[in-house]
Parts: structure tokens; sequence; C-alpha cells
């Protein structure tokens, strides 16, 4: 599909639809990112449906307490719990999913709604430029790395499916990658170059992670093809976000007046992502691996469902593969024993 502006003009004028409801009852949630904007929305429908169990993850331990006061005064639930992960480090992420291993926990629901934008080219103490670490590599280290969880609970419940969702966005469309990165060995590797980050404007490297975030999914729907797990891509719209934070005062001006015209409230961004989660019951095999927007399924971009497109794809799951096994032991057995060739 072709998607410019205009489209996404369009797209934001339409009426959102309203929240689906679920029913949550003896399952358990974990949402990523959950703090602040849509990943707090999310949280209050979540705990609305009355979870066995919701797990909030957080970088910042005051914010995150903060999110559960918020939920409780705005729903009555009680018992959601905080687990503090950083992202921006592959051994945290690792360290999170060791603690579930241990008490063999059973996941119904992941969401990973984290993400960052930077202005300038700088390295996490892995060694990756901080957007491709958050928005890509942890998002797919996190999300294999809990899916045995995920299976655990597929067994407990065999008439259910298990879902993980990687929150997408609509500049997927937009998002470019240069030929001299097509064309290189290791296109992760090339991406991580300082000359290929712009540092006039963040947004083309948010971009290209939102476009890797849907490769992520589209290779683990190929490769957990067998099992009952569902993955899914919701882009939730352009809302009023703390994401942006970090834009220079042009960009910045730029977006306050966006977002005066077109931008979404952050509870409507959050009902694509409840969507992704306890919606589309009547057909979940269209789900897998999907692109949604508006709540209903979406063809991706042209790119991604070319033939380059689908070669870059298994590349970049390859590379990705590769970087994480070594950080995670862990992660390299679950590949081997649970994700099919």
């Amino acid at each position: 599909m072709k998607a410019g502006f205009l489209t996404f003009i369009r797209d934001q004028l339409r009426t959102v639809p309203p929240v689906v409801q679920g029913n949550l009852t003896g399952k358990t949630v974990m949402l990523v990112g959950a703090n602040a904007g849509i990943g707090l929305e999310a949280s209050k429908h979540f705990a609305g449906m009355k979870p066995a169990r919701l797990l909030l993850a957080c970088r910042n331990e005051q914010k995150g307490r903060a999110a559960i006061k918020a939920i409780e005064e705005a729903t009555g639930y009680t018992t959601a719990e905080l687990v503090l992960v950083d992202l921006d480090k592959f051994a945290s992420v690792d360290a999170l999913v060791a603690r579930f291993e241990k008490e063999q926990l059973a996941l119904d629901l992941l969401v990973y709604n984290a993400g960052v934008l930077f202005t300038k080219h700088e390295l996490t103490t892995d060694g990756w430029e901080p957007t491709l670490q958050v928005n890509s590599l942890s998002a797919m280290l996190l999300s294999v790395l809990l899916v045995p969880a995920c299976l655990r609970a597929a067994e407990a419940r065999p008439t259910s499916h298990p879902r993980i969702i990687i929150v997408g966005s609509f500049v997927h469309y937009l998002a470019v990658l240069p030929k001299s990165v097509l064309e290189a060995d290791n296109i992760m590797k090339e991406l991580n170059k300082p000359e290929q980050f712009e540092q006039s404007s963040m947004q083309p490297r948010y971009n290209q992670s939102k476009l890797l975030s849907l490769f992520v999914i589209r290779a683990l729907a190929k490769h957990l093809a067998r099992t009952p797990i569902i993955t899914i891509n919701p882009h939730p719209g352009y809302c009023y976000s703390e994401l942006r934070r970090n834009y220079g005062w042009l960009d910045a001006i730029t977006d306050r007046l966006m977002e005066k015209l077109l931008a979404r409230t952050s509870e409507q961004g959050s009902r694509d992502l409840v969507f992704a989660a306890v919606g589309g019951t009547e057909d979940e095999d269209a789900l897998r691996g999907a692109f949604t927007n508006l709540q209903k399924v979406q063809e991706p971009s042209d790119f991604v469902i070319s033939e380059v497109g689908q070669e870059t794809q298994k590349r970049i799951w390859a590379e990705s593969v590769a970087i994480l096994s070594e950080a995670s032991p862990r992660f390299r057995e679950i590949v081997a024993t649970h994700l099919s060739a």
C-alpha cells in the first residue's frame, strides 16, 4: 500500500472507534512503557478488564508508582505490579525475564509500547544507537525471551491465543533505507554508523525504527506460525506525546502546530493497543503478523511486501538473531527450540 502525508491527515481526521472490551479474568498482562501517554491509558483499559496480574514494566520507579496510583484511582484495580527494566541495556531485559522464568510465569499478553527519539548519534553501553536498540532490538529480545511464558499460558488455556504486540506507526510508510544500507554486508551494523544518522532531524531514524519493528513482528509471525501465539503491530495514530520532548526548536514549533490541528488524545490512541490485545477474535489468524490501523488490519507499505522488502526482512531477522544471541544465551536457546526456521 502506498501512503503519504495526505493519507496521514485523512486518517487523523477520522473518528476513532470506541474501545474494544475483552475478558482478561485469570490472565496475565505485561505492558512495557506504561508510565505515561498511550501506555498508561491502555493499562487503565486493561485494569478495567480485571486481569489476574497486570505487570507494568518501566525504567523509572517513581514514574511507575505514579502510574499504578493513577490506575487505582481511575479503575479501582489495586493489584498492578511494577517491574523495572532499562531497555537500552540487553542485560536488564534478560534479567527481567530471568526473574519471571524462576516463577514459571504464564503470560497471555505482552504489549511493547516503549520507544525513543534522539537528536544526535550516540551509543548505548551495548554499542548501539538507542533508537535502534530500544525500538527494535530490545523489542525483539523481550518478545523472544517471553515466548516460553506465552506457550505456558496457551497450555493452561488451550482455547486462547497469547499475543505479542509491538506498537508500530504509520511512519513506516515513510521510512527509507538508503541504497548504501541495503547493499551493505550487514544492514543493522550499517544503520548503526554515525553517517547513517541524520543529525538535522530525528524523524528519519524513528521512521526506520518503526519499519524494523514491523519486520520483527512479521518475522515472529512466520517463525511462530506453528504455535498459538499471535503477533501484531498496531498504529495508535499521531497523539499528544512526551515522545517528542527532545525535538529541536524548529521541529517543536511544527509539532506543536500539528498537535493542535491533528493529534488524538492518549486515550484515543490507546484504543488501537487494546484492539490488538483483545479484539479481532472473530478471525484471529488474520491478525498474525498484521499491521493494524483504526482497529482494522491494513496492508503495510509497498516496500514491506515487495520482494526486496521481504529479503530485507529476512536479513534483518538473521542479523538481529546473531546480535541478540551474543547478548543472551537464553535467547539463542529459545530461537533454536521454539522458533521454526
